[in-house]
């Protein structure tokens, strides 16, 4: 579980092919890796991985083919990632719930400086749409953000300043994609209600 409160920004660094998978060597950048152990799970950029080891200031982990075929970034050497370590129970959660699987790729529509900030306008599978909400929360490349308006399949998303200097979702252009998780709980409500409705509807 995680809290979209990004940490680091790491970069792979290499890609050892495997069978029906890769290895990618992450540097961790600034991520604390003290606490770090082989079996323990890190986001990246949004994606549940778990580590496979630790050298030389870099940790490995592997990515089966069908998570490189729902999930975008992760088979690029030099490849920017946003990083975060699962969190403890005793975590503040400054985000919200993430449980690191990615559940779509989204496309960059918009994205332009307003002021400060940046308008960051996303189009959405048509899926996840019934999950999202205007306030409501979206994880996009593994980051907590707000959604701010909702046109259609467009979810239009301020950035502020720190996001943008802590992520590596400054680099965006409009058609690049990005993995989207929507919010746990509103996945949660939504199946609940597909379940009951048939009894609601006698």
């Amino acid at each position: 579980m995680f809290t979209g409160i990004i940490e680091a920004v790491g970069e792979i660094k290499q890609i050892t092919p495997k069978t029906n998978a890769l290895s990618l060597h992450i540097a961790p950048g600034k991520l604390d890796m003290s606490d770090v152990k082989i079996g323990d799970s890190i986001a990246v950029s949004g994606v549940c991985l778990t580590v496979t080891s630790l050298a030389d200031n870099r940790f490995t982990v592997d990515v089966s083919d069908e998570t490189l075929r729902c999930t975008h970034g992760l088979n690029s050497v030099h490849n920017l990632v946003n990083l975060e370590k699962a969190m403890r129970l005793s975590d503040r959660l400054g985000g919200h719930l993430v449980s690191g699987h990615v559940e779509g790729v989204g496309e960059v529509i918009q994205f332009e400086p307003v002021g400060e900030n940046i308008r960051f306008v996303i189009k959405s599978p048509a899926a996840l749409l019934k999950y999202i909400t205007v306030k409501g929360s979206l994880t996009v490349n593994g980051v907590s953000l707000t959604v701010n308006q909702i046109d259609g399949d467009h979810l239009e998303i301020n950035l502020i300043p720190h996001t943008l200097a802590e992520t590596n979702l400054k680099h965006l252009k409009p058609g690049e994609r990005v993995n989207l998780e929507s919010d746990m709980l509103a996945r949660y409500v939504a199946r609940l209600m597909d379940v009951a409705s048939p009894t609601l509807s006698k």
